[in-house]
């Protein structure tokens, strides 16, 4: 059972060797989406904060219609934080939101409070 499990293993470390980088980080966001995440997206406005969402699994980035080209903006689903306070309070709904890459000054990071 142990040899199986072994041949198993090292077959596995094999295949994920022989992937390209973005297979690999592919891969690697799945196994993160699937596990979830507890982020949170700030939006700026200047130095001053203006929204917050949270309980964010994940941003993606729009793929176009047709061919392989990325588009120019993030979204995802995640609670507006009206207070701010990194808590999902009576009242505050989980919303899509969309990001441009080009002109919205965000971060994106894990809710240090959550546990």
């Amino acid at each position: 059972m142990r040899k199986i499990l072994l041949i198993a293993i090292l077959g596995i470390a094999v295949l994920f060797t022989a992937c390209t980088q973005e297979t690999q980080n592919k891969f690697g966001r799945s196994i993160q989406n699937w596990t979830g995440t507890d982020g949170v997206l700030d939006i700026y406005m200047g130095e001053k904060l203006v929204q917050r969402f949270i309980k964010i699994d994940k941003l993606s980035t729009a793929e176009a219609t047709e061919g392989t080209s990325p588009r120019a903006y993030r979204y995802g689903y995640g609670y507006l934080d009206g207070n701010q306070n990194f808590k999902v309070d009576e009242g505050e709904k989980k919303l899509y939101f969309e990001i441009s890459d080009y002109a919205t000054p965000y971060v994106f990071y894990e809710n240090p409070g959550a546990q």
